[in-house]
């Protein structure tokens, strides 16, 4: 009935109502039972009841004592934080005031008395808005001409805050006496507004003699500058006075010092040079009027002038921003005889000339012979490019060599290195192989498809086998840039090079993901006819009609340069479809999007014929308990292969060349279970011989992959013969690790 939680005053008053409410009951208890017993009982139960509510409110009493005494030691408390709050006002230095809800709370006297006729305003309650219109508009502030700087004014852009909850704002405010001070306004972390004013007299009397300092070292070093110089340097003021010239200026003209002392006039010099015939007297007589008015219009003055000894004078002169001007005077004799020496040569040249072009003629019989010569160049260079793109080709192997190597000593660090940094480091590694590969792999396409003897691979082929590996393989590369990649199912069959064409259309979803920032990509095939056009489109950034021209060109990429990649992606679609006689057609809109599509024949369905190896949708995870033969003639790539083989679990049997092999697996005595095998040995060897020569020894056939960069047809004719898989390197470990369980399990079906 009584909540400890109210004040004690409440409290006291319900227990006052209920001690009155059992009386009354008592009273009634009396008239109604009537009987000795019945009232003996009822005073009892009251007296009770008393006593409790007595100990309840003498409690509360105690309570509100506590209270109370407590409320004191308070009021004492912010009296003494007040006394010591009011001792560091009067003992700072500057003046201090503090606004609380935009209002003055409390100032200390420096504050107070900075501006005389803002004194007055100064109390409690003053708001901070009308602090600060009353410091703008002070008599007591210095103009700007007193204080040397612009006035601060209220504005936006000043430094004066609009409003309390702005942070923090200084300003620095003249006095009239020479004094400065800065206003610092602060807000406090409760909302309130503190308010600092410091002088800052001896600073800025001290910049402004560093000032001075500075000007007059600049003048000295000003006056040296003009001393050195090879020109005659002349200032004038507005009213045609000296104020500084240089001794070359003198030394042209010839000029007595007591004519050159400062104020001196400008016209008297110049009556002085010709009263005394300094310069010929077929040289132009000085026109002062039209001189000054030409310098009033900002424009520059050029006059020529010959000493009666010969020597030629260029004079200028250029106005200056406070309507003074600058004389130059430049010695110009030797280009001036230069001048002549060279118009004479201009006529013998004009003369040689005239003789040339009658020789011209009679060169013209030997036109011929040079068509000859240039025919013959022409073969030369058509012959050396043949033989670069042959270069290139036969190379192949050897530079895709170091890079299998390295990508397979990457894969089994990635997978034993632990520490973040570290993984950080084999993952920028990896990246950068991989760029290395694909751009590699990007020249030598280019260079197969530039040989005159280019091959392709012509078969029937479904187009949805195709587009459902590249989703696979470009749905990550989509997801990094958070690009949705949509590849439409299509059940048509085609007839094309089925390397070169998916070759082709993975270059151009790669290029619409990297010029697209958000958005999609949508790759799917629409009927034109008789053939398939696969065509891919993206809300990328679009190309202009000028970059279409060229985006098909070797190291060409849109948009400004924008994107990653050596820009040689579209030139292998271009080079790969001209070779296959697929139409290619570009679509684009810039800031909308692009469309690229490929034109391929149609085909009727049939059996598929399988020239690339068998795909696995995820490799085992397993150990390999298998023995594995390795036979590479690079030690770096063969032991690199080896360390990944057993990391993976397998035994391994590592040869150089196909009569290590036979060695090592005589002296275990039994075959192998898988023979991988790098198709290049050395001298005559290679790994159809060593795959070859196992097999006869065992006698059985062996599974066996060969690892190589060879792409000919008739090379992977050779390995559908031969019952063995082809890998291409740099060798993708994840489909290694695949094909060699399909091969094992294969043979043990």
């Amino acid at each position: 009935m009584i909540d400890p939680s109210d004040p004690p005053e409440v409290q006291i008053a319900k227990q006052a109502r209920i001690i009155e409410a059992l009386i009354n009951r008592a009273e009634r208890g009396h008239e109604v039972g009537g009987t000795a017993y019945s009232l003996f009982q009822s005073a009892i139960t009251l007296q009770a009841k008393v006593w409790e509510k007595t100990k309840d409110l003498e409690k509360a009493l105690d309570t509100l004592g506590r209270a109370s005494s407590e409320l004191e030691i308070a009021y004492q408390t912010q009296e003494r934080m007040q006394r010591n709050l009011a001792d560091a006002m009067v003992a700072m230095e500057g003046g201090f005031a503090l606004f609380s809800e935009d209002r003055l709370q409390v100032c200390n006297t420096q504050f107070r008395r900075l501006l005389p006729d803002v004194e007055p305003l100064i109390k409690p309650g003053l708001a901070f808005d009308d602090y600060l219109r009353a410091v703008e508009v002070s008599k007591s502030l210095a103009s700007e001409e007193d204080a040397g700087v612009k006035a601060v004014r209220r504005s936006p852009a000043s430094g004066l805050p609009e409003a309390p909850g702005h942070g923090f704002s200084s300003f620095v405010i003249a006095l009239r006496n020479d004094r400065w001070f800065q206003i610092s306004c602060r807000q406090t972390t409760s909302g309130n507004i503190a308010v600092l004013q410091t002088e800052i007299t001896d600073l800025v009397r001290e910049n402004r003699r560093e000032k001075d300092r500075l000007i007059d070292q600049q003048a000295h070093l000003l006056q040296a500058a003009f001393d050195h110089m090879s020109l005659g340097v002349c200032t004038f003021s507005s009213d045609g006075e000296l104020l500084v010239h240089n001794e070359r200026f003198s030394a042209l003209l010839g000029l007595p010092l007591p004519l050159l002392k400062k104020g001196a006039s400008f016209q008297r010099i110049l009556e002085h040079i010709e009263r005394h015939e300094i310069v010929d007297r077929k040289s132009r007589r000085p026109e002062l009027a039209r001189w000054f008015k030409a310098l009033r219009r900002g424009e520059t003055v050029q006059q020529h002038f010959r000493r009666r000894d010969g020597m030629r004078l260029d004079m200028r002169l250029h106005s200056l921003p406070d309507d003074g001007f600058i004389v130059s005077l430049m010695d110009v004799t030797a280009e001036t005889e230069a001048a002549a020496l060279l118009e004479q040569r201009v006529a013998e040249r004009t003369a040689e000339l005239t003789e040339a072009n009658r020789q011209l003629q009679v060169h013209a019989a030997e036109q011929t012979k040079i068509e000859g010569a240039l025919r013959l160049a022409k073969e030369a260079a058509e012959s050396a490019h043949v033989s670069k793109t042959r270069f290139l080709a036969a190379a192949s192997h050897d530079l895709l060599q170091p890079i299998n190597a390295a990508k397979l000593y990457l894969s089994t660090l990635t997978e034993t290195v632990e520490e973040g940094g570290a993984r950080e480091v084999v993952n920028r590694l990896n990246r950068s192989f991989t760029s290395i590969e694909t751009l590699l792999q990007a020249l030598l396409d280019i260079s197969r498809l530039d040989s005159s003897g280019a091959e392709f691979n012509i078969t029937s082929f479904s187009i949805g086998n195709m587009l459902q590996g590249l989703s696979e393989d470009l749905a990550p590369l989509a997801a990094e840039k958070r690009i949705e990649l949509r590849i439409v199912p299509s059940s048509r069959w085609v007839t094309s090079d089925q390397r070169y064409l998916m070759r082709s259309v993975q270059n151009l979803v790669v290029n619409a993901i990297q010029y697209t920032e958000r958005g999609r990509v949508l790759v799917g095939c629409r009927l034109a006819g008789t053939r398939l056009r696969i065509e891919v489109w993206d809300t990328g950034i679009g190309i202009s009609e000028t970059d279409q021209a060229r985006v098909f060109k070797e190291f060409t990429r849109g948009g400004g340069g924008k994107g990653t990649g050596m820009g040689l992606g579209l030139s292998i679609v271009e080079r790969a479809c001209r070779h296959l006689d697929h139409p290619v057609r570009l679509v684009s809109r810039p800031g909308v999007g692009s469309m690229f599509s490929i034109e391929v024949p149609l085909a009727a369905p049939g059996h598929v014929t399988v020239y690339e190896n068998p795909v696995v949708e995820a490799a085992p995870t397993g150990d390999l308990d298998l023995i594995v033969m390795v036979v590479e003639n690079d030690a770096d790539e063969l032991h690199a292969m080896t360390q990944k083989l057993e990391g993976w679990g397998a035994s391994v049997l590592a040869a150089g060349s196909t009569l290590e092999a036979i060695s090592l697996m005589q002296e275990i005595g039994t075959p192998p279970d898988i023979v991988l095998a790098d198709y290049q040995l050395d001298e005559e060897d290679n790994g159809i011989e060593t795959i070859r020569t196992l097999r006869a020894l065992a006698g059985c056939e062996i599974p066996a992959i060969i690892i190589s960069a060879n792409r000919h047809r008739d090379f992977q004719a050779q390995a559908d013969e031969m019952s063995f898989a082809v890998l291409t390197k740099p060798v993708q470990l994840v489909r290694l690790r695949a094909l060699i369980d399909w091969k094992t399990r294969a043979r043990v079906a």
